[in-house]
């Protein structure tokens, strides 16, 4: 097949039709990639600044634009595209804002007349991206990459391409260079060949366990710096003291946010046995009314999965988790990609709902009588991403911080990405970081000076 088509998750019918880059175009893109490199590394970073902040505003002119095509492409509700569109512009201004405090050298008192750490861009360096957030996964990497003056190959989902080009045309249209920010459309076939290139120096990868596994392999063969951000299977705990009202709301938000459909979204929920009935009595009340169908209207809750197969998934691991011992609380059914809220009880480790990411609206429910067993519980998981803890008792929550073996706990809170935070997991959710002080770094040549004044 020489071309990829993308297709409304919802009505199934076509939208666009992209050719395919063959590995010679591939080779010319990547020159032309280099070659903005080459012009730009040594850009006053101020200059790039007033480029990102031109990108930013033109973010907020097209809006609406860009959360229509990533609906149209993926089928998350309008309002929540938007609302994606809106936290790029963010990260755009945060690392304007704070680049030149994070890319000053840095003195470092030693025996030398004097020394320091400077930092400075690597080069090219390819994405790989979802399709899930399919504006604000580039954005991670995409805000500080251009400040630090790398330039990007971008190798998007072939169902949100759409968007993608979008995006291409709008780095362009804010004044950086042809190349700066330049999309490979193509095969997984033809991945290792650019990450071997000599003139790609770094990849980062959101996505499968699968995929982050062949990419790491290909990176360390070929000696490239390398982050993944990976699966998760987050653990949504709820104390037996916790603000019910308040943990069933953000629950729902935390688990049913971008149709099911994100990494960081809460999956088990491990609920104090003490409250157990009652919480999940108001849990699935709510999700009861949450408004299914067109994510194109705005009263829209929960849209389509983002393609059928995914949903055949979903429903595979649904029905297996049920065949193992799961009970079936509510949900289970699906009308071609839209996948109804769903939620599973009696949730046990060996079952999918429980040991693999079920990547849609299905919530898995488990219950505890210690908190140390619901540490447990959350540690059970090969991912490590995050985890959120609802509690009144904040002694108590702090002093299981350092027992969670993931990226990030969250108290009271849905865990999520912010860009003065850093971002990124543990075990199979994957390495390194995207975000704040520690994902600008990721991506630079963190190079030692030291001198010493000869005397005449």
């Amino acid at each position: 097949m020489k071309e990829f088509h993308t297709i409304n998750p919802f009505h199934q019918s076509p939208i666009k039709s992209f050719q395919k880059h063959d590995i010679s175009i591939v080779n010319e893109l990547i020159e032309t990639t280099h070659q903005s490199f080459l012009d730009q590394k040594n850009l006053d970073i101020s200059i790039r600044g007033d480029r990102l902040m031109a990108l930013s505003k033109l973010l907020e002119k097209n809006k609406q634009v860009l959360g229509e095509l990533m609906t149209k492409e993926m089928g998350k509700p309008v309002n929540q595209a938007i609302s994606e569109v809106e936290k790029c512009i963010w990260v755009c201004e945060y690392y304007v804002e704070n680049a030149v405090k994070f890319l000053s050298p840095k003195t470092i008192e030693t025996e030398a007349y004097e020394s320091y750490v400077t930092y400075e861009p690597l080069g090219v360096i390819l994405a790989i991206m979802p399709w899930n957030f399919p504006l604000w996964q580039v954005f991670r990497f995409l805000a500080p990459a251009l400040m630090i003056g790398n330039t990007v190959l971008l190798k998007h989902a072939p169902n949100v391409l759409g968007t993608a080009l979008r995006l291409q045309g709008l780095v362009d249209q804010a004044g950086f260079d042809k190349g700066t920010l330049q999309n490979l459309i193509i095969d997984v076939a033809l991945v290792e060949k650019v990450i071997s290139h000599k003139y790609v120096k770094g990849v980062t990868l959101t996505g499968s366990e699968t995929a982050g596994q062949s990419v790491a392999e290909i990176a360390g063969k070929n000696l490239k710096k390398c982050v993944l951000e990976l699966g998760g299977s987050n653990a949504f705990i709820v104390h037996q003291d916790a603000q019910i009202d308040k943990a069933v709301e953000i629950g729902v938000q935390a688990r049913m946010q971008n149709n099911g459909q994100s990494c960081i979204a809460a999956k088990r929920f491990i609920i104090h046995n003490s409250i157990f009935e009652e919480y999940l009595e108001r849990y699935k009340n709510v999700l009861k009314s949450l408004k299914c169908g067109d994510p194109m209207l705005e009263s829209t809750d929960i849209g389509p999965l983002a393609r059928p197969d995914l949903a055949d998934k979903l429903e595979t691991q649904v029905k297996k988790s049920i065949k193992a011992g799961a009970k079936l609380v509510m949900g289970g059914q699906r009308e071609g990609a839209l996948y109804y809220p769903t939620i599973l009880a009696s949730v046990k480790p060996g079952m999918p709902a429980f040991d693999e990411e079920l990547f849609g609206p299905v919530s898995s429910f488990i219950g505890y009588n210690h908190i140390e067993e619901a540490v447990s519980l959350s540690n059970l998981s090969t991912f490590g991403l995050g985890v959120s803890i609802f509690t009144q008792n904040l002694d108590l929550a702090k002093s299981l911080i350092s027992k969670f073996e993931d990226g990030a706990v969250f108290i009271n809170e849905l865990v999520k990405s912010d860009p003065r935070l850093p971002f990124g997991g543990t075990k199979r959710s994957g390495y390194g970081r995207e975000l704040s002080l520690d994902g600008l770094r990721e991506f630079v040549n963190i190079k030692t000076v030291y001198i010493t004044k000869l005397d005449k």
